[in-house]
C-alpha cells in the first residue's frame, strides 16, 4: 500500500471518528500528520511547515475584532437596530433573524457563534407569534449561510486563500461574486420557505399589533431561552437601550469595522492583520480587558483548521489528492466530476464540520479547473454544497437550535430537522452545481 493511499484511509478514519463524542478532529489531525510523516519519511520540520500560519492570523484577527464589538456593546446595538425595523408584520418578524444572521457572518462572526445568537431570537419569535419553529430556525440559519462567503467571513477568506494556494486563478471580482452567490442562494431558500410557510399555515399572515406575552395560554414562551449560550444571546439582543455604551463608542467601532472591510477588499490588505490591529486599537482606546477578548477567540476552530490543513498539506506532498482526483474524474466531462465532488462534500458535511469538509475537498478542485470548470463557479458550488446540509440535528447547528427551543417542541423539531437535513443531501449539491458550476 502506498503512502498516498494510506493517507486517504487515515483521513476517512478521522472523519468517522468524529462520531465518537470525546474525539477532537483538530488534535487527531495533528497526531495523524506526525505519525504519517514518520511513516512516509518526511522530516518533522517539513510537516510543521504545513501549518497554516496565515489562517491562524486570519481567524484570530477577525474573531478578535468581533469580540471587541460584542464587549463594547456595538454588536448588541446593531441587533437592536434591526429588531426595531419590525413594524408588526409576521413576515418581517421571521425575516429579522435572517437579516441578523446574514449581517453577523458577513462581518466575520463564525457560524456557530452566529447560530448561538440567532437561534433563540428566531425561536422566541416563533413561540410568541405561533410561527413554526422549523421555519423560524431554518430562516435564521439560512441568513447565516447567506453571509458566509463575504470578504470578511471565514468561508469567504478561506475560499480565496485556498484558491491562491492551490493555484486556482480567481479574477479580481471573485470576493464580490462569492458574496453575491451566497446571498442569492440564501434569498432563494428564504423565498421558498416563506411560500411553503404561508401556504401550509406554518407562517401566519397579517399584522400583529402587540407581541404575545410570555406565558400566554395559546402559545407559552419562556421568559428566557432554555439553552446556555443561546439564552445569553437572547437576553443581550433584547436588553434595554439605556444599558448600551455611549454613541461615540459605537460609531468608532463601526468605523474600524468598515475600515477593515474597505482596506481588505479595496486594497487587498491582509484581513487577519487588519482585524488584529483594529481590535488592539479598540481595546486600548476603550480599556477593555484583554483576557475577555482572548477568551472569546474560538481556539477550538483554530485547532480544527490548523490540524486539518497541516494534514492536508502533508497529503498533497505525498500525492494523495492527485490519486483522488484521478479516481473521481469523469472522462470527457469535468462538470460531472464537479457534481461528484459536490455530492462528496454534501454527504460528508451532514455529520461532520462543513468548514473541515470544505478545506479537505478544495485541493481536488484544481484539476477540474484545469480541464475547463469555472474557478469561481467551482469554488461557489463546492462551498455551498458543504454548508446547505448543515441544518440537521446531528451537528453543532442543530444542537444550538434544539437547545434554544422550548422543551415541549424539541422532540418534534428534532424529527423535522432530521427530515430537512436528509432531504437536503440529494437536493442541495445538485442545485448548487446547476446554479454555479458554469459561473
Amino acid at each position: 500500500m502506498s503512502m498516498a493511499t494510506l493517507s486517504i484511509i487515515v483521513l476517512v478514519a478521522l472523519f468517522a471518528a468524529t462520531l465518537i463524542p470525546a474525539f477532537d478532529l483538530g488534535l487527531g489531525a495533528f497526531a495523524a500528520a506526525f505519525l504519517l510523516g514518520l511513516a512516509a519519511d518526511v522530516a518533522i520540520d517539513d510537516v510543521t511547515g504545513f501549518f497554516p500560519a496565515d489562517f491562524f492570523v486570519l481567524i484570530v484577527g477577525v474573531t478578535a475584532l468581533f469580540a471587541v464589538a460584542q464587549l463594547n456593546g456595538t454588536l448588541d446595538w446593531l441587533l437592536d437596530l434591526l429588531l426595531k425595523l419590525v413594524r408588526g408584520r409576521v413576515v418581517l418578524i421571521v425575516l429579522v433573524p435572517f437579516v441578523i444572521g446574514a449581517v453577523l457572518t458577513a462581518v466575520g462572526t463564525l457560524p456557530a457563534a452566529a447560530t448561538a445568537i440567532v437561534s433563540p431570537i428566531a425561536l422566541g419569535f416563533a413561540a410568541r407569534h405561533r410561527i413554526s419553529p422549523l421555519i423560524a430556525a431554518v430562516l435564521g440559519v439560512t441568513g447565516i449561510i447567506s453571509g458566509l462567503l463575504s470578504p470578511l467571513a471565514v468561508y469567504g477568506v478561506t475560499a480565496r486563500e485556498l484558491s491562491d494556494k492551490q493555484g486556482i486563478g480567481l479574477p479580481g471580482s471573485a470576493p464580490v461574486t462569492f458574496l453575491l452567490g451566497g446571498l442569492v442562494t440564501g434569498l432563494v431558500v428564504c423565498a421558498a420557505l416563506l411560500v411553503v410557510g404561508t401556504r401550509t399555515g406554518a407562517l401566519p399572515s397579517g399584522r400583529i399589533d402587540a407581541p404575545s406575552r410570555p406565558g400566554a395560554p395559546a402559545d407559552p414562551a419562556p421568559e428566557s431561552p432554555s439553552a446556555g449560550s443561546g439564552g445569553t444571546a437572547m437576553v443581550v439582543a433584547t436588553a434595554p437601550a439605556e444599558t448600551r455604551e455611549p454613541r461615540g463608542v459605537r460609531a468608532f467601532t463601526v468605523l474600524c469595522m468598515l475600515a477593515v472591510v474597505v482596506l481588505s477588499v479595496g486594497w487587498d490588505m491582509n484581513v487577519g492583520y487588519l482585524g488584529l490591529t483594529a481590535a488592539l486599537l479598540l481595546q486600548v482606546v476603550f480599556r477593555l480587558p484583554s483576557s475577555e477578548i482572548v477568551s472569546r477567540i474560538p481556539w477550538n476552530v483554530v485547532l480544527l483548521i490548523g490540524g486539518l490543513l497541516t494534514y492536508v498539506g502533508l497529503m498533497q506532498h505525498i500525492g494523495a489528492f492527485k490519486q483522488i482526483s484521478d479516481f473521481l474524474k469523469v472522462d470527457g466531462s469535468p462538470l460531472l466530476s464537479l457534481l461528484v465532488l459536490c455530492y462528496i462534500a454534501g454527504v460528508t458535511s451532514f455529520a461532520a464540520s462543513s468548514i473541515a469538509v470544505f478545506v479537505t475537498t478544495m485541493p481536488l478542485l484544481p484539476p477540474l479547473v484545469a480541464d475547463g470548470v469555472s474557478p469561481v463557479g467551482g469554488v461557489l458550488a463546492l462551498a455551498l454544497a458543504s454548508v446547505l446540509v448543515d441544518i440537521n440535528p446531528l451537528g453543532i447547528t442543530g444542537g444550538l437550535i434544539l437547545g434554544a427551543a422550548e422543551p415541549a417542541v424539541r422532540p418534534r423539531l428534532f424529527r423535522q430537522l432530521l427530515i430537512y437535513g436528509l432531504v437536503s443531501i440529494p437536493i442541495a449539491p445538485l442545485l448548487t452545481w446547476l446554479a454555479f458550476g458554469w459561473w
